[in-house]
């Protein structure tokens, strides 16, 4: 064997045969006159001594860093992180939508049912999807989509626009969101059509879902659903986001709270038996909700832009710090 410095000259050799020159381990072990596990030893020595130190000279490579940094704190399957840019809320909200569709449509072929809740996230993610003959596909709507304001942001018009871009068919889920008192509520579920949509919901392949902030800038006050009394209401109560219209505490959990009583859809147990539950959600008003949506367990796939997840991860640590 080699002396100290010939060991290191040879090390520095294979190194440049192997990162500069595109050489194989095999290639380099002829080259050189040993063996290849032995060129692999001396690569990763390499490595360790700092000899070769390993980049990527990308602009996505950032993102890539904060989907692995996400998908290993929380055990999320897959993330999706976007570079923003400097672009509003509305473009970002379209290439957040982009991400989901192109995920989404790569997985058609062995799939049949793909259920949709509602929201500003997933209509742009049915707005971008492509046009294409996927008539295999049946859309299920998971919660209640009747309403008197934006209408286009609704379960029931956002399954029926994505069935007909694909040539495919879908359900309708005849009821509001949130029924005025839980009492309503379990009338209408007495109706086999209203139940029947719902277990359909229960066996879609893939829902795909908005994840929201109750108490700040949210859709639900917007649009109607939810009174300035609720939304002070649920602030007392704690509720940190929701998913598909069912509020949530810090740890992820159900609220035990009469709102969730009254709405009409898929609770997060039943997104938890779904196989893939795809959730889309973008701004640093929703960190908290995010931070606590992924450790309920129940998303598979979370969508972002860089500056939501690198706040998200910027949490995590504050968190970690105060507990020590």
């Amino acid at each position: 064997m080699y002396k100290s410095g010939e060991d290191r000259r040879i090390m520095v050799k294979v190194a440049k045969l192997y990162y500069f020159e595109g050489h194989t381990q095999a290639q380099i072990a002829k080259i050189i006159g040993v063996s290849r596990p032995i060129i692999s030893k001396l690569l990763a020595q390499a490595r360790e001594e700092n000899v070769v130190e390993i980049y990527i000279k990308d602009e996505s490579a950032h993102t890539v860093d904060l989907e692995m940094q996400i998908e290993r704190h929380y055990g999320v399957r897959e993330v999706i992180v976007l570079p923003k840019s400097d672009y509003q809320p509305e473009m970002v909200r379209k290439m957040l939508g982009k991400a989901a569709a192109s995920h989404i449509s790569k997985k058609v072929p062995h799939i049949s049912k793909i259920g949709i809740s509602w929201g500003k996230s997933v209509y742009s993610f049915v707005e971008e999807y492509p046009y294409r003959r996927e008539d295999h596909l049946h859309i299920v709507p998971l919660i209640g989509g009747m309403g008197q304001s934006h209408l286009d942001l609704h379960s029931n018009i956002l399954s029926l626009r994505l069935a007909q871009k694909i040539n495919s068919s879908c359900s309708y889920l005849y009821a509001p969101a949130m029924m005025d008192n839980s009492e309503l509520k379990e009338r209408l579920l007495s109706s086999l059509d209203i139940f029947g949509v719902l277990e359909e919901g229960k066996n879609v392949d893939i829902a795909v879902v908005g994840l929201g902030n109750p108490v700040q800038n949210s859709t639900m006050e917007e649009i109607g659903y939810l009174s300035s009394e609720d939304v002070a209401s649920l602030k007392r109560s704690n509720a940190i986001g929701d998913l598909n219209s069912q509020f949530y505490d810090v740890n992820g959990e159900p609220l035990n709270h009469p709102l969730n009583e009254r709405v009409i859809g898929l609770g997060m147990e039943d997104l938890r038996n779904v196989p893939e539950t795809v959730a889309i959600a973008e701004g640093l008003n929703k960190v908290k909700s995010i931070h606590a949506g992924l450790k309920s367990g129940i998303i598979n796939t979370f969508i972002t832009d860089d500056e939501t997840a690198t706040a998200l991860m910027s949490h995590v640590d504050e968190g970690v710090t105060e507990q020590i």
